[in-house]
């Protein structure tokens, strides 16, 4: 009996010992592992796409305000076009259907409820759906992925030209992306907003939340240069968060960043642009704590409702081109979930009271600049003309 039990517990100890291995290596190359769990496995130039959005549909849009082509005195003054962050995961698609059902649950119920949240008070909100490009996109700099995120911009170019058209009619803009879409609304800047003399006097702030782009082109110069104080106008306020110097130099490794002519390339030794949400200024100074407006955790909030607000929960420093911010108080404000969540924007908004008071600041601004028009507003449709007798005097 002895010798049976003996073998048992080596038996035992052998399965423990190979158990202990697999948890190790997993965790040791868990980042390769779902790499290529997310990898479609084929060339983008034989990748069948999912359709394209038509975005004179309502469909085609996450947030469209009611009767969208008619505004009203009583709406609230600016408009903001919302590039939402990566939702979907990948799999067999390079770019994400705008039907799939977990990255729109994602979207609607995480997303748009803390990034766009912070802006409805003060514009009518447009956030287009468009066909992302994957998560796995933005682990690899192949050029399969680099082709994915121009398809997307494709999407997103189409969304903001059709809102411009339909329903923006000359009124203040606000444009925010947020992660993927920070990278996306970027080349929006370029290659719409700065080349329309129109569209430059009319753009309140562009806002690219956990983004990278080089601060090299957002000189004093530039046509849409940093935002340098509070207040100012027609200015980017970008920021990445890394929380410490090996996490910055692990983003800046694999970031791509717009060209002037519309192509991905390597930040190289570029320092990325850092614009500080509690100053609203590009600057290296601390801030601290007490100058934190409001955090919140805004997921599964109705759309349209006001979040409770959490304040002075974290303090932010720009630190070599990266958003350095302390540990939150609240456990609310604490990323939890998977390998998988943490790829992608935090289902909370450390900054969101800080947002809302910086747009506010800065809409204010823009109307009250020397030669500001305000639009007038349409007559809100067709008006029926009823035949009457018409009786002259005699």
């Amino acid at each position: 009996m002895a010798a049976p039990t003996r073998l048992k517990r080596i038996a035992f100890a052998m399965g423990a010992i190979v158990v202990g291995v697999l948890c190790v290596s997993a965790i040791i190359w868990r980042d390769d592992i779902l790499k290529s769990w997310l990898d479609p496995k084929q060339p983008f130039q034989t990748y069948h796409p999912p359709p394209a959005p038509d975005y004179s549909r309502p469909d085609a849009w996450a947030l469209l305000p009611p009767r969208a082509e008619f505004w009203t005195p009583s709406d609230p003054p600016a408009d903001v076009f919302f590039i939402h962050p990566t939702t979907f995961n990948g799999g067999a698609n390079w770019n994400g259907p705008i039907t799939e059902p977990g990255s729109q649950r994602l979207l609607n119920e995480v997303m748009t409820p803390n990034y766009a949240g912070p802006f409805q008070k003060l514009g009518r909100v447009f956030a287009p759906k468009y066909r992302q490009a994957s998560l796995y996109a933005f682990m690899t700099n192949r050029e399969d992925a680099q082709d994915a995120r121009e398809f997307a911009y494709t999407d997103v170019r189409r969304a903001f030209e059709t809102f411009l058209r339909q329903y923006n009619d000359g009124r203040p803009i606000i444009l925010v992306g947020v992660d993927q879409g920070g990278q996306l609304g970027a080349r929006l800047l370029d290659d719409v907003v700065a080349r329309d003399p129109s569209l430059l006097r009319r753009l309140v702030a562009a806002y690219l939340v956990d983004a990278i782009v080089p601060q090299e082109r957002y000189g004093p110069h530039a046509a849409i240069p940093a935002c340098m104080r509070p207040a100012q106008i027609g200015c980017v306020l970008a920021w990445e968060t890394a929380p410490d110097a090996a996490k910055a130099s692990q983003l800046a490794k694999r970031a791509l960043v717009w060209t002037p002519n519309g192509l991905l390339e390597d930040l190289g030794r570029r320092e990325p642009l850092c614009v500080n949400p509690l100053l609203g200024a590009a600057s290296d100074a601390l801030a601290p704590q007490r100058l934190n407006r409001g955090a919140t955790n805004a997921t599964s909030l109705e759309w349209g409702a006001r979040p409770a607000f959490l304040p002075r929960q974290a303090s932010a420093q720009c630190v070599n081109g990266f958003l350095r911010v302390s540990q939150p108080q609240s456990p609310s404000l604490r990323r939890s979930g998977g390998w998988i969540d943490r790829f992608k924007a935090p289902p909370f908004n450390i900054f969101y009271a800080d947002e809302e008071a910086d747009a506010k600041g800065r809409l204010a601004a823009l109307q009250d600049a020397p030669g500001y028009v305000a639009p007038i507003a349409p007559l809100g449709g067709s008006i029926t003309v009823v035949h009457s007798e018409v009786h002259r005097p005699v």
